[in-house]
């Protein structure tokens, strides 16, 4: 059992360790607990065999696990460090729960905690003091079958998770219009709740309705738009990590988390 009950990009700086732990433990049945909309991504890490529905308002910790069955032979928090995450998986009685420590639970006796280490290798540092052996390099994922809706375009995605990580608008609409100017195909992506902000993009921009993807795409969909992309321009957000792990050029414009705790690894592409 794992616990990474948070987003996408979260769920994609988790991907090395969650291969890690496949490859540590390949007879048992590797569960994630995070958020159902994510379970597509977890199937394509290729190292969760199933996702166990979990999620709270605000990145907070579930309240409860819907688990059933006998208690699991391992516990894995790679959701936080804290005392409430700690104990929404001491419910369960693992065998074995790996965490970091903390005053709050000091019967787990895991390493420490560095609140200013990079995500992908917060998470593969807990699995190495366990003696698992965790690359935080390994986050690429493989192209999905579905055929792009917009094949070599450049994707705009102009919101995020919270206002301070998104760039202003009419900046976004700068951009499209350069890039229009230079030949380029322009596409503007947005998550379910963002229909009004990708609009008044695209008006900004002059973009036909045939280049605008609002309302949330399916995952395929997205993941094969970002895997075909010539490159992805975005705030820190999900899908910013979603080119990272297809190998997609990305311009990210970090605030206020900088890119030495998020950003992509020095060489995220694999050489030609």
């Amino acid at each position: 059992m794992v616990l990474r009950a948070l987003g996408l990009g979260d769920l994609l700086a988790g991907v090395p360790a969650l291969r890690a732990l496949r490859r540590a433990c390949p007879g048992h049945e590797l569960v994630l607990a995070c958020p159902a909309e994510l379970a597509p991504v977890a199937a394509a890490t290729g190292a969760v065999d199933r996702v166990l529905p979990a999620a709270e308002p605000g990145r907070a910790v579930p309240r409860a696990l819907d688990w059933t069955g006998p208690p699991p032979d391992v516990a894995v928090d790679l959701h936080g460090n804290g005392p409430p995450s700690h104990r929404l998986l001491a419910r369960l009685r693992p065998r074995r729960l790996l965490a970091f420590a903390h005053p709050g639970t000091p019967e787990i006796e895991g390493p420490p905690w560095y609140a200013e280490e990079h995500e992908r290798d917060r998470w593969c540092r807990l699995l190495r003091a366990y003696g698992i052996d965790a690359d935080p390099a390994d986050l690429l994922l493989p192209r999905p079958d579905t055929p792009s809706p917009a094949p070599g375009a450049v994707v705009l995605h102009p919101g995020a998770g919270a206002p301070s990580r998104c760039w202003p608008v009419e900046r976004y609409a700068a951009v499209a219009e350069a890039l229009r100017a230079r030949g380029r195909r322009v596409v503007v992506t947005g998550g379910a709740d963002e229909a009004d902000l990708v609009a008044r993009l695209a008006k900004l921009a002059g973009l036909p309705d045939t280049d605008v993807f609002g309302g949330g795409l399916p995952h395929d969909r997205l993941s094969a738009l970002v895997a075909d992309a010539h490159a992805v321009v975005s705030g820190d957000t999900g899908i910013a990590h979603l080119a990272v792990a297809h190998a997609t050029p990305t311009v990210t414009l970090f605030g206020p988390v900088p890119p030495s705790r998020w950003g992509p690894p020095p060489h995220p592409r694999p050489a030609p």
